[in-house]
């Protein structure tokens, strides 16, 4: 069984708190993948203030749930600014960037479809 997929294993059928899978670490961002599967995955990740994630895009819809902090997410050159407890959807193929206003942590669910 490969390394992250013992990870994914033990983390099944238990009870979780998602802010504690992933920690914050000074100037980086960290991610912790939750599930993977043919059909998507969900990972969670955790920001220090100001880090960011540069413009790209992505082939499937991503929906990304703030779990704590503040961000800053652009999607096709429009901001929003995004708390603890909103969420956003971000269109395949669109371009989008995202920017910690404070130390944040997310979840990031995608989904692919044909």
């Amino acid at each position: 069984m490969a390394k992250s997929t013992k990870k994914q294993a033990t983390l099944k059928g238990k009870p979780l708190n998602w802010l504690e899978l992933v920690d914050y670490q000074n100037g980086a961002i960290v991610s912790r993948e939750v599930l993977r599967k043919g059909t998507g995955n969900v990972t969670l990740f955790a920001f220090d203030a100001d880090q960011e994630l540069s413009e790209h895009t992505a082939p499937f819809d991503a929906l990304v749930c703030v779990l704590d902090g503040q961000v800053e997410i652009s999607i096709s050159g429009k901001a929003s600014a995004l708390g603890a407890g909103q969420m956003i959807i971000m269109p395949a193929n669109k371009p989008h960037a995202l920017k910690a206003l404070s130390q944040f942590k997310m979840m990031l669910i995608m989904i692919r479809s044909d």
